[in-house]
């Protein structure tokens, strides 16, 4: 074979030594390529099988859930015989007469006849101021009234003499004249010390301080001994008057051709007051008056009601809660303030179906009276609303009715609602009087439930 042949051949073809070395170096190239596959297979197959099961189970629990009634607690629309409409309000108990005791004259304070707190009534004694000072003043004017009465006594009979002689022309008429002049000089004088008397005397019963009205004693202003002035700022004592008593309070604007067409007719308005609480009532009342103008800040106008106030429960600048009764309807169809709801359709209710469903009803209301609201159109005695378990409800919505008793089955929540509710009924009843006690007012409107139509 030729040399260049050989070379060829050695070019071209390789030995078994030199196989083996190639497959060494290579062989982890398709290992690591069918391990890549095979992960990747597994890895799907097993996000395939986790899926099926989520869906599943997914799928049963919605169905189960669907299933389910929602339990709720319901309560029947009555007719209520009377229905009591009020106004409540912030009020302050004013005091219809109050009066600071002063002295009219000056001097030492030489006798308290009171005890603070005490009632008074007009002209008792409340206090003395040393009389001494003016009762020489009064001696004196009474002498200086004696020693001028004596000489009017005098002049009268001089003139008296003068006249028998101007008759016999026996005197000049000019000294007749001076004398007629006298003696009304001197009838001058006696009259002026008259006056004088008579401010002595005056001064003198100052010093005896008398209550200018029936009232409540405060506390003493200026101890016993000390030296007091008419022209003191504090005077001695101040007595308010408490039996009859006043309270003014506001109410709205809108209420006001209300509360004008029973004034108008002389019917008698009851006023409630009730304490910080508005729980404990303090008395009863009438209403008197309004005031003469609207506050434009406020958009309220101030109304005044009088209390006996036989037991002093009431107190001056006192802030009670009031609850003024405009009106009594009769027959009246109610519901709970706290099945009341407000959404896309306005004011609207759970209606609890034969079937065992709710059916959402629109509602037009009245007047509320505590946790009760009067209900115009949209319902009939009997029917059921649900007062409590609104917030999963939609239209339609299967539900487990429980009854509410006599303090209501989940009675937390829908006394919580019904203060919200009652905000809403009193917003869009076009400002209807309600009769939820003031100290807890309701604040704002409903909740819309899920499910309500938007």
């Amino acid at each position: 074979m030729d040399p260049i042949d050989r070379g060829e051949l050695g070019a071209t073809s390789h030995t078994p030594q030199q196989r083996k070395s190639w497959l060494r170096r290579w062989w982890p190239v398709p290992a690591i390529a069918l391990l890549a596959l095979l992960t990747a297979a597994t890895w799907r197959l097993t996000k395939s099988d986790a899926g099926s099961v989520a869906a599943t189970a997914k799928s049963a629990r919605k169905g189960t859930a669907g299933d389910r009634p929602t339990p709720v607690v319901a309560q029947a629309a009555t007719v209520q015989p009377v229905l009591d409409v009020t106004l409540g309000a912030l009020g302050t108990v004013t005091s219809r007469n109050t009066v600071t005791v002063h002295t009219r004259v000056d001097g030492e304070l030489v006798k308290v006849a009171f005890r603070e707190g005490q009632i008074v009534r007009v002209g008792d004694l409340l206090a003395v101021i040393d009389p001494r000072p003016y009762q020489v003043a009064l001696d004196n004017a009474q002498a200086t009234l004696e020693k001028d009465k004596a000489q009017l006594a005098n002049a009268e009979v001089d003139l008296d003499r003068y006249r028998g002689l101007i008759a016999d022309d026996s005197i000049p008429k000019q000294q007749y004249d001076s004398q007629v002049a006298l003696v009304q000089q001197d009838k001058a004088l006696v009259q002026a010390d008259q006056a004088q008397v008579e401010n002595a005397r005056l001064n003198l019963s100052f010093t005896q301080v008398t209550s200018p009205i029936n009232g409540r004693v405060g506390l003493r202003q200026v101890d016993l001994g000390n030296q007091v002035h008419a022209s003191d700022a504090n005077g001695l004592v101040v007595i308010t008057q408490v039996q009859p008593i006043d309270v003014v309070f506001p109410i709205p604007q809108d209420q006001l051709p209300k509360v004008q067409r029973r004034l108008a007719s002389a019917a008698r308005m009851q006023v409630d007051a009730f304490d910080s609480d508005g729980r404990t009532l303090l008395g009863s009342g009438t209403l008197l008056t309004t005031d003469n103008q609207i506050d434009t800040t406020t958009g309220t106008i101030k109304l005044k009601a009088e209390f006996a106030n036989h037991d002093g429960s009431l107190f001056p600048n006192q802030f009670v809660n009031v609850r003024l009764h405009l009106e009594n309807i009769a027959d009246a169809l109610t519901i709970p303030s706290a099945a009341v709801q407000r959404g896309a359709p306005g004011l609207y209710a759970y209606v609890v179906q034969p079937d065992k469903t709710v059916q959402i009803r629109t509602l037009k209301l009245g007047a509320s009276e505590a946790d009760r609201v009067q209900v115009l159109a949209g319902l009939s005695a009997g029917e059921q609303v649900v007062v409590d378990g609104v917030d999963k409800l939609r239209d339609g919505a299967s539900v487990d009715v429980a009854q509410a008793g006599a303090n209501g089955a989940g009675a937390g929540r829908p006394q919580q609602a019904g203060a919200a509710a009652a905000g809403a009924v009193g917003n869009a009843a076009g400002g209807k009087a309600a009769a939820t006690p003031v100290a807890a007012p309701a604040g704002g409107a409903a909740t819309s439930a899920p499910g309500a139509p938007r």
